[in-house]
């Protein structure tokens, strides 16, 4: 017997709400134990789930043995850098990890039968970005007091990463305030974008048109753009204000026409293009009790989020501005720290599975079934 929770947790900035949306069916499949530390980013690819831990360990597990585990099955394990695992992206023969010591690290993923190892490929920036910018004092900048280093390198936390579409761009956004881009071909840093924000940049989302929306805990998203008919270079296009906190997530809805938002102030905004060029904040979600910490957008105007009041709570849009609470999912013993949806490959099916990671050092794997 699976639960619902359907409920009206809607916040509306114009308009009336529109009718009900079907409930949803949840259950709590799997509950993985393991790390000895907290989990603290996630990741869905090629048929795995990795996982980073807030010492540093990076799991590698079959999406397939999940079910049929209570341990997290040790398929493949290495440890890197001092302190978290800030943020995972997976392709399908690579991994990238951000951390807590200033570096990006690339992973190959082995899938071979037998021979499931995780080898580390390269370290950002690469030694011979390093070497070429130390050379000459003109890619030297002044990070504080009579200090100063290159402007390939993150001089403190990479708190989060994204992979362009095609793969080619890597983006790295760091508590020192930039915004990198790298090339993931040779992995050189292409370019920085200084004072990208006025504190600590915590969240970064992609959308289909080019533009990088990027979130930090001076409250504020900012949207950045190539400057026309230039290969490189990015420009300020506009910043979106809305919450009254500290934004520690962003999340793009899979079609890219919904900019979702989580903040310290536990509200979450659905942002849409306002018509003539801009973004706008069309609702408004209101239901957690405390600090939003991440948000993961699925299909159908459907999004996710964990929140630093121990519960997920899952959203599904109704029209132009409205969303509604379907279900509150609980059982962790912390503050959700991460989650990630992986949607049935299945053209016909309503399915998917939700894994959420908490302070409480535990992974659960949700099934989520939707009405049609």
């Amino acid at each position: 017997m699976w639960p619902s929770d359907h409920q009206t947790c809607t916040s509306s900035i114009d308009g009336p709400s529109p009718p009900s949306t079907p409930p949803l069916r949840h259950q709590c499949v799997a509950t993985l134990k393991g790390h000895t530390s907290y989990i603290s980013a996630l990741a869905v690819a090629g048929g795995h789930l990795f996982t980073g831990s807030s010492s540093g360990q990076i799991h590698r597990t079959s999406l397939n043995s999940l079910s049929h585990h209570q341990t997290l099955p040790d398929e493949a394990m290495t440890s890197a850098g001092d302190g978290a695992v800030k943020a995972l992206v997976a392709s399908s023969d690579k991994l990238i990890t951000a951390h807590q010591d200033h570096k990006i690290r690339v992973w190959r993923v082995d899938n071979t039968t037998g021979n499931r190892r995780i080898t580390q490929l390269a370290t950002l920036p690469t030694l011979s970005d390093r070497a070429i910018t130390l050379l000459l004092p003109r890619n030297h900048v002044r990070v504080r007091r009579h200090k100063t280093s290159t402007w390939v390198h993150h001089i403190d936390a990479v708190s989060a990463l994204a992979l362009s579409r095609d793969e080619r761009l890597l983006y790295s956004v760091s508590w020192d305030r930039t915004l990198k881009i790298w090339r993931t071909a040779d992995f050189k840093c292409l370019e920085s974008v200084a004072d990208a924000h006025d504190d600590a940049v915590n969240a970064i989302a992609l959308s289909g048109d080019g533009a990088i929306y990027t979130g930090s805990s001076d409250g504020k998203i900012k949207v950045w753009r190539k400057r026309q008919g230039e290969k490189k270079g990015y420009s300020l296009d506009a910043t979106l204000m809305k919450h009254k906190a500290g934004i520690n997530a962003l999340s793009m809805s899979a079609d890219g026409v919904v900019l979702y938002s989580g903040a310290s102030d536990a509200l979450i905004c659905s942002w849409k293009s306002d018509g003539s060029g801009g973004m706008a904040a069309v609702a408004a979600l209101r239901g957690h009790g405390k600090a939003v910490l991440c948000l993961a957008a699925a299909a159908d105007h459907v999004v996710c989020s964990g929140s630093a009041d121990q519960t997920v709570r899952v959203w599904r849009g109704n029209g132009k501005s409205s969303y509604e609470c379907l279900a509150i999912l609980e059982g962790h013993r912390g503050p959700i720290k991460c989650i990630t949806v992986h949607t049935c490959s299945h053209p016909s099916s309503n399915t998917c599975l939700l894994y959420s990671a908490a302070l409480d050092c535990d992974i659960k794997v949700w099934k989520l079934c939707f009405s049609i």
